[in-house]
């Protein structure tokens, strides 16, 4: 099993992460791609000092993107994995 500061990569501070934080007390963070959902559980539990109820992982795919500057020539940003962790009640993360 992978030490809890390899599992999670980052929190994430979207729009959509903002909204799931303030109404339904769920978190976003890109995670490790082997990642699993029982790792992901013990890492946020231990780095935050919370109770998770239920995480939720996707696969996002990277975007198809064209170079600026060489014609024709495209090329891909990363793919990543990601986790919606939904916490207990009374439980909650300081972002700031």
């Amino acid at each position: 099993m992978l030490p809890a500061d390899k599992v999670i990569k980052e929190i994430l501070v979207t729009e959509k992460a903002t909204m799931l934080s303030a109404n339904f007390n769920q978190y976003t963070f890109e995670v490790y791609p082997a990642a699993n959902r029982i790792e992901v559980a013990h890492a946020v539990e231990s780095l935050f000092n919370v109770k998770v109820a239920r995480v939720n992982l996707f696969n996002k795919k990277g975007k198809r993107k064209r170079s600026r500057t060489q014609r024709g020539v495209y090329g891909r940003t990363r793919n990543q994995k990601r986790a919606i962790v939904t916490l207990k009640e009374g439980s909650t993360i300081e972002l700031v």
